[in-house]
């Protein structure tokens, strides 16, 4: 192989020739020590083979003046546009379309040489003798500009150079950017460490190329870095206040890691004559190019904190869904009854789309206009559907364990715990207690006007027949508490959106919008919108979902239906309606009786767990402690199981009797 490597060859050859002798390395790419074994063999060999060691000598240097290696340490693994979008593309492209080894970009080469998970591994064991012998084989001299300014480096010291003056000018770009600059305060603009950083940079370079003052400048510009990675970091405080958005974020976070790899380029400049920093930074740079091919990996850091606001927003909302008193407890019953009482409205109108006949989608799409009406009507009227609840709780429940520093406070959130869970059973049991009766009443008054029940007896027998417990009901209910997760999701991008935008400020005072409504009511319907936005996404996003989804699935072959317990329990009393009494001798009607609670249940369990878990990564809350908080629940069962269906009896207060 190494008789082979020709200095004269085509570009395309000399990079064919790299990426096999890199394979002959990595060998079976299972063991990192054996590929350092194999780079100490070909060194051995080199070093008895002068004729060997110096055609490959020659051959680096003639590849090395083709590339230029400062683009692969500045801007390797950073977006060559900073948008989430452009770099999700540039990915799929990464994963799509072959590479090509014909090209100038040392970027392209190191991507295809060294993409095995074991390379970053075996680069960074090489002992500190071999990476000096690697270095001795491999060190070039200064080529292009440098060979005239600075004839006295190394291609490795010129490359450093210029890929720090690159990644500098990129952090002070990207802090000038509007985006990023127009977020911070006045007072920042200010005292904005950006201005300087390049000036700081230019010192550096003339003390390091003078070989004096070089610890004091370094220390100054590494000052001055840190600075612009603090004022950076204050644009999350404006991003908390009016929305979040991903793109900037991404922005961000890309200015914080060229910061860091501007420090990882100063300690292989400044301070490595073992060249230890220099095969970490080789190393770190392959794995980051495995991360940059990751779409999964970009999509999960990019909406993090766009995952967190969205819990922060449903913690808030969720807190007035939780019930600590009597007095509270009382009134979820009565909202969640009013919730009931309309939500036998929508099993009517469910039952009068269903009675046209339409084709699978447009049943669907009508249905989900019923509900997503039907919701919204109980939004605007303060009453609850107790499914509805618990993506918003399970925020606020996480947020409380952000607070949790002492065992004892296990007991405090179990308490949080108790409040949450009967809160739950109120609006479920209001719901179930309030549609079932009104549904009967409905279809007695329809019967009455009509002489037809609200559905006839071959549709009673298949609402019983869907219902039971035999069937798929419980994974049908599963299925609801992933969609009722997915709209509250929904409400908290779109809240955040209407927040980013600046939307209500734009209602309040735009001069169009004014001359319609008046300042008077654009004030007041901006006002409405801000607060009603969260609830009117998660009300129609989920009445479409419960609609289409089902037959959107059916028709990709995927026979899920929804099981929403309020419904249900609906359908159920427009059957026992259409039926008679003699229903209560059927086996089915009991069957589905026994499946009403647990469709309730897992309608609140599975939509609970999945914005309980989101929560927690939002709040990046980890497993400690949460063992403790588990046998705490546990204890409170035995002891006080109770607690966690009806409040706790308070105590009238004594007052002092006179005399």
């Amino acid at each position: 192989m190494l008789g082979t490597l020709d200095a004269q060859a085509e570009l395309v050859q000399k990079h064919l020739s790299l990426i096999a002798l890199l394979d002959w390395i990595r060998g079976d790419a299972t063991s990192a020590p054996s590929c350092v074994a194999r780079v100490e063999l070909l060194l051995d060999v080199l070093q008895s083979r002068p004729d060997l060691l110096a055609s490959l000598h020659l051959w680096w240097q003639q590849l090395v003046r083709a590339l230029d290696g400062s683009t692969l340490l500045a801007d390797y693994g950073f977006a060559s546009r900073n948008a989430l979008l452009s770099e999700f593309i540039q990915r799929l492209h990464l994963k799509l379309l072959p590479m090509s080894p014909e090209t100038a970009d040392a970027s392209e080469l190191f991507a295809l040489a060294l993409s095995g998970a074991v390379d970053a591994q075996w680069i960074a064991a090489l002992p500190d003798a071999t990476l000096r012998r690697l270095a001795d084989l491999l060190s070039a001299p200064a080529h292009r500009h440098h060979a005239r300014l600075t004839p006295h480096l190394t291609y490795w010291q010129c490359t450093l150079l210029d890929a720090l003056a690159f990644c500098t000018s990129q952090v002070q770009s990207a802090g000038f950017s509007p985006e990023i600059r127009l977020r911070m305060s006045a007072s920042e603009l200010e005292a904005s460490p950006f201005h300087v950083l390049s000036s700081n940079f230019l010192t550096l370079r003339e003390a390091w190329l003078a070989g004096t003052h070089t610890d004091e400048a370094a220390q100054q510009f590494k000052a001055q870095l840190e600075s612009c990675r603090a004022f950076a970091a204050t644009v999350y405080t404006h991003l908390d206040t009016h929305g979040i958005s991903v793109d900037v974020v991404f922005r961000l976070r890309q200015l914080r890691e060229r910061v860091l790899r501007i420090r990882s380029l100063l300690d292989c400049l400044l301070c490595d004559p073992d060249y230890r920093h220099s095969a970490r930074l080789l190393s770190q740079l392959v794995l980051v190019g495995q991360e940059r091919a990751s779409i999964g990996a970009l999509l999960r850091v990019s909406a993090s904190l766009l995952a967190a606001k969205v819990a922060e927003r449903s913690s808030v909302t969720g807190e007035h869904y939780i019930t600590r008193t009597s007095a509270e407890y009382q009134a979820m019953l009565r909202q969640a009854a009013g919730g009931g009482v309309l939500t036998a409205f929508t099993t009517a109108l469910k039952f009068a789309v269903m009675a046209m006949g339409l084709a699978s989608f447009w049943f669907g799409f009508w249905s989900g206009v019923v509900y997503a009406a039907s919701f919204v009507v109980i939004q605007l009227m303060h009453f609850t559907l107790a499914t509805k609840q618990p993506a918003m709780t399970a925020p606020a429940m996480a947020a409380k364990l952000k607070d949790m520093g002492e065992p004892q406070d296990a007991e405090g959130f179990v308490d949080e715990v108790s409040c949450l869970v009967r809160s739950q059973v109120a609006a479920v049991v209001g719901n179930v207690l309030a549609v079932f009766p009104v549904v009967l009443a409905l279809s007695m008054l329809i019967q009455g006007v009509t002489g037809e029940p609200m559905i006839n007896a071959s549709s009673a027998h298949y609402v019983l027949h869907s219902l039971t417990l035999l069937g798929p009901s419980l994974l049908f209910a599963a299925f609801t508490g992933i969609l009722l997760f997915a709209s509250s999701i929904i409400a908290g991008w779109v809240e955040n959106w209407f927040v980013l935008h600046r939307l209500a400020s734009a209602l309040r005072y735009n001069p169009r919008v004014t001359r319609w409504l008046g300042v008077e009511r654009a004030n007041r319907f901006a006002h409405f919108m801000l607060y009603h936005i969260s609830g009117f996404a998660s009300n129609v996003s989920l009445g479409f979902m419960l609609g289409l989804v089902p037959p959107v699935l059916a028709f990709l072959g995927l026979p899920l239906d929804v099981r929403h317990v309020t419904l249900s329990t609906g359908q159920l009393a427009a059957a026992c309606a259409s039926l008679g009494w003699g229903v209560l001798r059927e086996p089915a009607l009991w069957w589905v009786i026994a499946c009403l609670p647990l469709i309730g249940v897992l309608n609140v369990g599975v939509s609970f767990y999945l914005a309980f878990r989101v929560a927690l990564q939002a709040h990046s809350i980890t497993g400690e402690g949460r063992d403790a908080i588990v046998r705490a629940i546990g204890r409170r069962l035995v002891s006080h199981p109770g607690g966690f269906f009806w409040p706790p009896v308070q105590q009238p207060q004594l007052g002092d009797g006179p005399g």
